[in-house]
């Protein structure tokens, strides 16, 4: 049966329940095995040397077997709020739409990454990706369909991401956000047009028709000086743009020195 402790009251009658079961267990035990070895005459003369060294070593035997038990459930509920605590940073950090991680789960793993960075001497680039006329889609078509939407793109951005070994996420909205690390200008700029006409290329339908969509890509490049903050501000300086130039385009924006 699933053991719910909810309360501090719960951890008394839990505590209290495993006790009573151990102190069970221990006189059971006890009784087979005095019985065993001395008989059932309760009138018979048993030296006191054979009570002291049954004691001990029913009292060690025993123990073990109790605390062995115990120790073995216990360890088993450890390892349940182990798997329960990891399975909740997981949700916490991942878009239960995308599969892709969240705002959170990416701003902590950029920054693991553009510290790796740092510490080799790469480059690292940030790529700020938004959906074009998403609006217009969500109205036109319904939020089923924008779902489909968002969930396509995600799907390009995740086998762009086990490519080329890039971090990618789901920054919020209609907007997509990767860092590669190690690259130049030119192999970086290269990459976002590979994620714009990937993007271009999916087939997304709505009933029967095809349903173009394409996104925008605001792209910044630093080779020191690494600040999550200023990166994907100036990347989103360079989406704007592209949005502004027409969409369905990467813009690069340098970063400040």
């Amino acid at each position: 049966m699933a053991i719910r402790i909810e309360t501090h009251s719960d951890v008394i009658r839990y505590t209290v329940r495993r006790t009573s079961g151990a102190v069970g267990v221990s006189v059971v035990m006890t009784a087979i095995m005095i019985s065993g070895y001395f008989g059932t005459d309760l009138a018979a003369q048993i030296r006191v040397g054979e009570v002291l060294a049954f004691g001990l070593v029913a009292g060690v035997f025993i123990t073990s077997v109790v605390c062995g038990v115990m120790t073995y459930r216990s360890g088993l509920l450890l390892l349940e709020l182990t798997h329960a605590r990891r399975e909740l940073a997981r949700i916490s950090q991942t878009d239960q739409l995308t599969g892709l991680l969240n705002r959170r789960g990416f701003n902590d793993a950029a920054l693991a990454a553009l510290d790796r960075a740092a510490a080799g001497g790469d480059t690292a680039a940030i790529l700020m990706c938004d959906i074009d006329h998403f609006k217009a889609i969500n109205d036109r078509f319904g939020h089923e369909i924008g779902d489909k939407v968002l969930v396509e793109i995600a799907d390009v951005l995740r086998q762009f991401a086990l490519r080329h070994g890039a971090l990618v996420g789901r920054h919020g909205g209609e907007e997509f956000v990767a860092v590669m690390t190690g690259l130049g200008r030119d192999q970086a700029t290269e990459r976002a047009e590979e994620i714009r006409r990937d993007c271009a290329a999916r087939t997304i339908i709505d009933g029967a028709t095809p349903l173009p969509v394409t996104i925008s890509i605001g792209l910044t490049i630093a080779s020191n000086g690494f600040d999550l903050a200023d990166l994907l501000r100036t990347a989103d300086e360079a989406l704007y743009t592209a949005k502004r130039r027409g969409r369905d385009r990467v813009v690069e924006a340098r970063a400040a020195a």
